[in-house]
Formats: C-alpha cells, sequence, structure tokens
C-alpha cells in the first residue's frame, strides 16, 4: 500500500498560477497601503487558489508483477553446423533453470528457424513479435542463443533492457566457400561469356593457397582444375546450346572444414542467337514479295540477304541486263561458300529458270541435311512443269505437288496434330481469321501436316530431314494477313514460331521436356505430340529419385509442380528426355558466412552496455544490475529488475472539501474586514 498527494485542478494550471500572482499582488499592495489585515486577506486568497488545484490524499493498493526476460534461441540451418544445436539447447535449459530460481522472474523461451524461402534467420523480427506481446515495462533482459549470423538487423527494436548474445561455434572453427561475383543470366551462342567467382577461407583457415574446383555443364561428368584461393577468377565459357544452360561449381570439401553447403554454385544461363540470318529467294515479283521482305525486316534481330528475279529470261522489255542491278549478285558466294552462314532460307515461290543451276540447289538439300532449315513458301509455279519439286530439292520436300491449283477462298485451319505441335498450338481466333484464295494442292509424303485449307488439303507441313527440318506452306496468300484482309490473321506469330523452331529453339520442340525453377519450387514442362506420356523421375541433390506424374493441361502439354526437399541441381527424365534444372541458390544465406560472430550485433548489444559471451566457455551466471550499470562481465550477465506493480485499488479523500473552503476563505475575508474597520 502506498500513499500520496495528488492534484486535479478545475482550471488549467496557467490560469491557476495567474490568480495566485494577481492574489499574491493585492495582498502586498494591501501591505504596502498600510492595511492590517493584510495576512488574513492572502490566507483567504491562499485557501482560494487552493482549492482550485483540489489537492487530494490518494491511497493504492498495488501487487508487485514478476520480471520478464525473454531468451531467444536460434534454431536456424548454420546453428546445425558441428555440435551448436546440442550446445545451444544445454544453455538454454540452464539459463531457464537459474531465471526460474530467482525471486519474482519469469523467462519466455522464443525458438527462431529457417525463414521461408532463403529469408535466412530473422532473430530481429521474432524479437519484434515477442516484445509486441509482452509489457515493455516488464521486461528485464534479453538473451540471445545464437552464432550471430542474422539477416533483419534492421528490424530490431528499441531496446528496454540489456541484451545479451550467448554465442556458439568454437574459435578454432573454419570454413571453405565459393562466391559467384559476376554471372549474367542471359549469354549470346557462340559468343564467350566471363563468369567471376572467388573461393574463401573464412575463420582459423589452414592457410591452403589452392583447391581443386570441378566445372559440369547441364548434368554432364565435370571437369577438375586447379584455382587460386582468395583470388577473383574470371573464366571465359561458351554456351553448348540455347536455352537454359546449367553450370555446375562444386569444391572438394576440405579435412576440418565447418560445412561443404556453400561448395558449391549453381549458374544458370540462358543461351539467345544474337541474330538470325535468313536468306529471301523471291522467284518473281508479287504481292506477298514485299510482306516478307517487311515482316523480316521489322525485326532487329534479322540480316536479311534477299535475292529476287526482277525480270525473267523470257521476258524482253528492252532493259539492258547491266542495268538491271548496281553489281553482279554473288550467287555462287551465297549458294557454295556462304550458305551455312544462314540460319534459315526461304523460297518464295520460286521456280526453275535455269538462274541457280542443279548444283546450288544440291547444295541446299546438303544444307538441309547437315543441319540447315528452308522454308517454302508455295505458289502457281509449284504446281507446273518448272516447280522447285523438280530438282534435287525433291529429295528433302515432305509433300509432292499434284499440278492442281485451286483458286477459291477458305480460311486456314489448324489440325487435329496442329493444336499439339508447339508452332501452331494456342493459335487463338481461328473462327475469325481471314481467308486466303489459292492453295496448291500437294500429296503428303513424310512430316507432321499442322494446319489445312480447302476440303481439308494439307496447308502447312513441317518434317525434320537429316540433322536440319523444312516446311512447306502451300500457298502464296499467306500475305492477305498482314493486309488485314477480313480480319487478317497470326501472320507475325507464325512466321515467328517457325523461325525458332527451325532454329531448333528447345522449348519449340515436338518432344520435349525441361522444367521452370521459382525458389524452391519447379514447374516440370513436357511436351509431346503424343496422347499420353508416362511420369517424369526426378533425381534429388542426394540421389534419391521420386515419380512425378504430369496432367495435360493444353492440348501436348503436360505439367506438374514439384517441391524440392532441398537446393540444388536436380535431374529430369522421362524415355529418351533428359533435363537439369536448379532449385534455389546452391549456398543459401544461412551458409554464406558461417563463422560465428558478434560483430554484426555488437552496436545494437552496446546501447544497454550488454555483451558477448562464447558458450564454448561455459553458461554464465546471471546477476542483478540497476539501470545504466555494466550488464556484463567474465561471466556473468545481467538482468534490471524493473519494479512494476498493479494497482489493485485506489481511494482518494479531498484534502479542501467544499465546506471547508467557504468556511476558512469566509472567515478570513470577514476576518480582515472586521479588523481593518477598527482601525
Amino acid at each position: 500500500m502506498t500513499s500520496d498527494i495528488v492534484f486535479d485542478p478545475l482550471l488549467p494550471w496557467a490560469l491557476i498560477v495567474a490568480l495566485a500572482v494577481l492574489a499574491l499582488a493585492g495582498t502586498a499592495l494591501a501591505l504596502w497601503r498600510g492595511l492590517s489585515g493584510w495576512a488574513l486577506r492572502g490566507l483567504a486568497g491562499l485557501v482560494l487558489v487552493g482549492a482550485l488545484a483540489q489537492p487530494s490524499w490518494q491511497v493504492e493498493d498495488r501487487a508487485p508483477l514478476s520480471d520478464i526476460v525473454l531468451m531467444v534461441v536460434d534454431q536456424s540451418a548454420s546453428q546445425r553446423l558441428a555440435e551448436r544445436a546440442g550446445v545451444t539447447e544445454d544453455a538454454a535449459d540452464q539459463l531457464e533453470a537459474m531465471l526460474t530460481a530467482r525471486p519474482n522472474t519469469e523467462t519466455r523461451r522464443i525458438p527462431v528457424g529457417d525463414a521461408d524461402g532463403d529469408g535466412g534467420t530473422r532473430l530481429m523480427s521474432a524479437l519484434s513479435a515477442a516484445m509486441a506481446e509482452e509489457p515493455r515495462g516488464r521486461i528485464a533482459g534479453i538473451f540471445l542463443l545464437s552464432d550471430g549470423r542474422l539477416h533483419d538487423l534492421e528490424q530490431a527494436p528499441d531496446l528496454p533492457a540489456p541484451l545479451h548474445l550467448l554465442m556458439t561455434g568454437q574459435d578454432t572453427d573454419w570454413d571453405r566457400r565459393l562466391i559467384v561475383r559476376n554471372a549474367p543470366a542471359f549469354a549470346i551462342l557462340g559468343e564467350e561469356v566471363e563468369l567471376t567467382l572467388r573461393i574463401e577461407d573464412d575463420g582459423a583457415a589452414p592457410g591452403a593457397s589452392q583447391t581443386p574446383i570441378l566445372i559440369s555443364v547441364d548434368g554432364e561428368p565435370p571437369q577438375t582444375f586447379t584455382v587460386p584461393i582468395g583470388q577473383d577468377l574470371t573464366l571465359p565459357i561458351t554456351l553448348p546450346h540455347g536455352g537454359l544452360n546449367v553450370i555446375q561449381f562444386t569444391v572438394p570439401e576440405a579435412d576440418g572444414e565447418l560445412t561443404d553447403r556453400n561448395n558449391t554454385a549453381l549458374v544458370q544461363i540462358n543461351g539467345v542467337r544474337d541474330r538470325l540470318r535468313v536468306l529471301l529467294v523471291s522467284g518473281e515479283p508479287h504481292a506477298g514479295g514485299r510482306t516478307w521482305r517487311n515482316l523480316l525486316k521489322s525485326d532487329s534481330s534479322v540480316d536479311l540477304v534477299h535475292f529476287t528475279i526482277l525480270r525473267p529470261p523470257e521476258k524482253q522489255d528492252g532493259v539492258p541486263v547491266n542495268e538491271l542491278s548496281l553489281i553482279a549478285f554473288p550467287t555462287r558466294e551465297l549458294f557454295l561458300e556462304k550458305i551455312d552462314d544462314f540460319d534459315l532460307i526461304i523460297f518464295d515461290r520460286y521456280k526453275r529458270r535455269g538462274i541457280l543451276p542443279a548444283i546450288y540447289l544440291d547444295n541446299v538439300r546438303n544444307y538441309v541435311e547437315n543441319g540447315g532449315a528452308v522454308l517454302v513458301a508455295a505458289g502457281p509455279d509449284f504446281a507446273s512443269a518448272d516447280s522447285i519439286y523438280r530438282s534435287p530439292l525433291a529429295e528433302i520436300m515432305p509433300a509432292e505437288p499434284t499440278a492442281r491449283v485451286v483458286e477459291e477462298g477458305y480460311r486456314p485451319t489448324v489440325t487435329d496434330l496442329g493444336q499439339r505441335h508447339p508452332v501452331t498450338a494456342g493459335l487463338q481466333g481461328a473462327d475469325d481469321w481471314g481467308r486466303w484464295l489459292r492453295q496448291i494442292e500437294v500429296e503428303p509424303l513424310q512430316g507432321d501436316v499442322v494446319m489445312s485449307g480447302v476440303d481439308d488439303r494439307p496447308l502447312l507441313i513441317l518434317d525434320r530431314v537429316g540433322e536440319g527440318r523444312v516446311a512447306l506452306l502451300a500457298s502464296d496468300q499467306a500475305w492477305l494477313w498482314n493486309r488485314g484482309f477480313e480480319g487478317g490473321g497470326p501472320q507475325m506469330e507464325l512466321l515467328r514460331r517457325l523461325a525458332h523452331w527451325m532454329m531448333k529453339e528447345p522449348q519449340l520442340e515436338e518432344e520435349a521436356l525441361w522444367a521452370e525453377p521459382n525458389g524452391q519450387t519447379m514447374r516440370i514442362i513436357r511436351r509431346s505430340l503424343t496422347d499420353d506420356v508416362g511420369a517424369v523421375t526426378v533425381t534429388g541433390p542426394d540421389g534419391s529419385e521420386v515419380q512425378v506424374p504430369l496432367t495435360e493441361v493444353t492440348p501436348g502439354r503436360f505439367e506438374a509442380v514439384y517441391d524440392g526437399p532441398e537446393i540444388g541441381l536436380y535431374r529430369l527424365a522421362e524415355g529418351d528426355l533428359t533435363s537439369v534444372v536448379g532449385l534455389g541458390p546452391a549456398a543459401p544465406r544461412e551458409f554464406v558466412q558461417t563463422i560465428a560472430s558478434g560483430e554484426a550485433l555488437e552496436p545494437l548489444i552496446d546501447t544497454m552496455r550488454g555483451g558477448v559471451l562464447r558458450l564454448q566457455e561455459g553458461v554464465p551466471t546471471v546477476r542483478t544490475v540497476r539501470a545504466g550499470r555494466p550488464a556484463a562481465g567474465r561471466g556473468w550477465i545481467g538482468i534490471t529488475p524493473r519494479e512494476a506493480y498493479e494497482t489493485l485499488d485506489v481511494r482518494q479523500t479531498p484534502l479542501l472539501p467544499a465546506w471547508l473552503v467557504l468556511l476558512l476563505a469566509s472567515a478570513m475575508i470577514i476576518g480582515a474586514w472586521l479588523r481593518e474597520g477598527r482601525t
């Protein structure tokens, strides 16, 4: 029980002070004028001013509250290295027992694990949340049992009591880690890209100057090199293929090293082509010729060489041959010497005129069989005796002309197979596409018919020949879509997909398997022309295998979402198809720095004069210290009692009741009047 005098003024204190000054002035005036009742006047003013301040005698019944000590226990991944987990739990148990034995003290034990994703150790976030649940005036001390490696120091709260770090780990610990300083997300095929790596030893390292490093691309057998420690390494790498390339760097674990979790780095780089080199061969000027040219030139990544025949030999208009071009067109150079420099050759309404000898066209056939790509946009001449089909190119053509040209309007349609083929799958709005007005009738010999025209006749046929690819478009009317005839159609998208399929873009393969990583989750994607595919075998970093069934989400596209149990390189296999993908960083934030240190926390600890002590020297004792005094020393840590209490009952008794104020003030005023009246 405690008692005290409290005030509950009827008026603002400033006004009460002003009235007191006025009363004092009146008393001083009475004294100066020699009035005998000046003392009674002053006492009356004092009573009235005191009544306005309304003093009371307050009696409180209080119940003391216990002090609270917050004990944050770090259980993150870095705390599971060596013997840290066991040391931490033993120390937490001993400290909790010490605090429980102290009078008027409670303990709040707060375990903190790994944050979601790669968030690391969030000690300060956990401490802030715990402090929000406790009265700030009762917190007497905060203990952190950790290796000192946290990743949210900026979330540190304002401390009401001393903070102590009881640090795990040994002063003899050392660790070797692999750091990727520079790795681009994209690289141009055929050009070297430089990666910058660094291998560092932290802690009480043995002082080695070199170490072996293993480099593997897409899960292939690794190559071993010897590299220096503590120096930046610049490695030139040329990507082997387009699409995702997964490069793994690994440093073997050394004797006595704290962990090998930061000895591996995964770099995922997308291989892209610098420029698409296209040779466009136009047989004669026509309405679609400029459309092809404009379409290709509109893409800044396309280098276009356009070979066109402006005047056929049978046309005699009197123009000298030397005035038809500025220079002689280098046909021999293009079709014999430089043909392998092109990624795609397009024959647009070309027919045999004797301008390109058979040996040139035979070289085009060899170009395709050795990995090149040819697209034929057929016009009426494809059905004639001068058809390009009646040349060495016939051996690679997927269809044979019947010599019939269908002259009627029709809407191009994606076939059932085309709905599954990556070139035409998902092309929207077929019912609203504009009509084409001509189609060359052909008989398919091989390949895949992905679009049809009049009476379901083949319109677009795709085929693989040797190492290369061939596409036959049995119409010269695609330009109508570009002109917006009857609403037009997806000519740009169709041509883009055609070009990338012919250039063997991995994600446009008819049979393909790949995965799209997102953190520690991957979306497995399988593309196929068949109606059903098997389960994908996922091999984890530890060698364990899991069968993941796929679900068809769109025609020809099967997907599944798989959560990787750990971070690292995963291998995917289904039938003859294989792929690799890396989930998350190879070295999570928890293993970037593993040597125990209190350096990051020292500025925060110093604000309340706490301490950093190693648990390898034993669990410190707990002492009581006054606020503002040093709260840590050799073998001990301190807490500050808060002397908090709970008020159970409050009673107030007015020191100047109204009747007493009226009686005293009236008596003194009347007394002063009577005294002054007798003089």
